[in-house]
């Protein structure tokens, strides 16, 4: 599938910023990853076509992923940033879920959104 991302931007500490992205094929998994300078990619949030949710422990509570009825938009809500979610997010699909809290999981992606940049200031 080939992912096209929308959103992210800058906001002050304590804000809220919406991601979406949509696949243009069958996407079992949908999600979002995010990149620190100089890290490996992280999963922050995955949702699977049956509606099974997942989020990492860094962004539980603050962080809500869905998916449109097309089960081809997915859409994450960021509330109650902090300058520590600064990051490169990346959309991503994959033939499994979730995403988050696993090393391993940016080897299960087989398409990448191009990247958005989310800026949170103090």
């Amino acid at each position: 599938a080939q992912l096209v991302e929308s959103g992210g931007g800058s906001v002050q500490s304590g804000g809220t910023l919406t991601l979406s992205c949509v696949a243009s094929g069958y996407s079992y998994c949908l999600g979002w990853f995010r990149q620190f300078p100089g890290k490996e990619r992280e999963g922050v949030a995955s949702l699977s076509r049956s509606g099974t949710t997942s989020y990492a422990r860094s962004v539980q509570g603050r962080f809500s992923i869905s998916r449109g009825d097309d089960k081809n938009t997915v859409t994450l809500q960021m509330t109650s940033l902090s300058p520590d979610d600064t990051a490169m997010y990346y959309c991503a699909s994959g033939p499994a879920c979730p995403f988050n809290d696993d090393p391993a999981a940016p080897r299960r992606v087989d398409s990448w959104g191009q990247g958005t940049r989310v800026t949170v200031s103090p």
